[in-house]
């Protein structure tokens, strides 16, 4: 992506949140609405951008064995899977994001012998549904779960069976509440003298940057998208080894979602996720979207994801920029964006500076938002209450200011 689209972005979305305030937080329905949780349900997303070739948007399957196409039961295109060896069942898979203690039907139609839907780790699980054999035509699958009272993610699965050939489905379905929107920040409402550093996308990867990092022991959340975290993920584990630090999902394309449908929204979300769980071995939980750019179809989707945070950044320190979209000097709670670019290691050194000058350390972020997450059910970061103002901190004990 280039520079002056980065920048005329970024631009626009500062604006917005200015107008908006420090804290901009989704829309949290009393009643939650019931949808659809499946990604990709009816396979009608074949590929994303700059995705592996052969993946399936949203989808898990055995190297080599899942396509996309054929004749569908509903639109242009349906799942097929083709074991590509006699020990296979053909397994595809995905992880939903639901809520503890509810219940939740899922369906689909399937076409061909032995196939089976199911969901695990519920807390109650339960025998998958599954048919002998459709005689060729399309035949519907049922089953519902229960979720456990401490579950928020489950694993959706369709395989086959050993040695019986190929299947197909369509029309995935797990139908139940969807979880609480997102919340979106731009800052961390915090009266400690901290910042956190941000590092988006990833195709540049320099030894200066690196070097720097690894001498100040710096905190950094990376954003990197999934084909450069593929290309070379010893050298972000690297970047990310200080404590504070993390791998966090930023998308697989880096397209603008405010121009996407929910669904393919949700793809994008989830196979940002899959990607850096599959390097990384840790789910992420915030979600840096391309261009600062969201909507409240973002905020759903990267919820039906396992995102808790929609995070912009209140400053842009990227290609030798210095811009506080606040105005003024640098401030507790602020979240500096920056990209792996040959540039880095300077931006970094001159956020440093910043930094020193307002009297503000770099600080782990997700370490921040995971004591926020603890007091949500009880208390709003920044509201004025009793005369002062609520805040958190890395221990997760709360501050007054007046």
């Amino acid at each position: 992506m280039s520079r002056l689209l980065h920048r005329l972005a970024a631009c626009a979305a500062a604006a917005a949140l200015a107008v908006a305030g420090p804290l901009a937080t989704g829309a949290h329905a009393d009643t939650p609405a019931t949808a659809n949780l499946a990604t990709n349900p009816g396979f009608e997303i074949p590929r994303l951008p700059l995705d592996d070739w052969g993946s399936i948007p949203g989808w898990q399957c055995t190297a080599g064995e899942a396509t996309i196409g054929g004749t569908a039961r509903s639109g242009s295109s349906a799942l097929l899977v083709t074991p590509a060896a006699a020990d296979s069942t053909g397994r595809c898979e995905q992880v939903l994001s639901v809520r503890p203690g509810t219940t939740y039907t899922v369906s689909a139609w399937v076409r061909g012998a032995y196939v089976f839907l199911g969901a695990e780790g519920t807390g109650h699980d339960v025998a998958p549904a599954w048919t002998p054999d459709t005689g060729g035509d399309w035949r519907p699958l049922t089953t519902t779960f229960t979720t456990g009272t401490a579950v928020t993610s489950v694993r959706l699965y369709l395989h086959g069976w050993y040695g019986q050939g190929a299947y197909a489905a369509d029309d995935v379905r797990v139908d139940g509440p969807a979880p609480a929107p997102a919340r979106a920040l731009w800052n961390v409402p915090t009266g400690d003298p901290v910042l956190f550093v941000t590092v988006d996308d990833g195709w540049q990867r320099t030894p200066e940057a690196a070097a720097l990092i690894a001498a100040r022991k710096l905190p950094v959340t990376a954003f990197p998208l999934p084909m450069p975290l593929g290309f070379d993920p010893d050298w972000f584990r690297a970047v990310t080894a200080a404590p504070g630090s993390s791998i966090q999902d930023h998308s697989v394309s880096h397209r603008d979602l405010t121009t996407l449908g929910a669904e393919e929204q949700q793809a994008e979300i989830c196979g940002g996720r899959d990607a850096a769980l599959r390097r990384t071995g840790t789910a992420p939980t915030v979600f840096r979207p391309p261009y600062l750019a969201w909507n409240a179809d973002t905020l759903q989707a990267a919820a039906n994801c396992g995102m808790t945070t929609v995070m912009t950044a209140t400053a842009d320190f990227s290609w030798g920029a210095s811009n506080v979209y606040h105005g003024g000097p640098l401030r507790p709670g602020d979240v500096v964006l920056l990209h792996f670019t040959d540039t880095l290691a300077s931006d970094l050194a001159r956020v440093l500076a910043a930094a020193d000058e307002a009297g503000l350390r770099p600080a782990g972020l997700t370490e921040y938002l995971s004591c926020g997450a603890q007091r949500r059910g009880t208390a709003v970061p920044g509201r004025r209450v009793r005369g002062g103002t609520e805040r958190w901190s890395p221990r997760c004990t709360w501050h007054w200011s007046a």
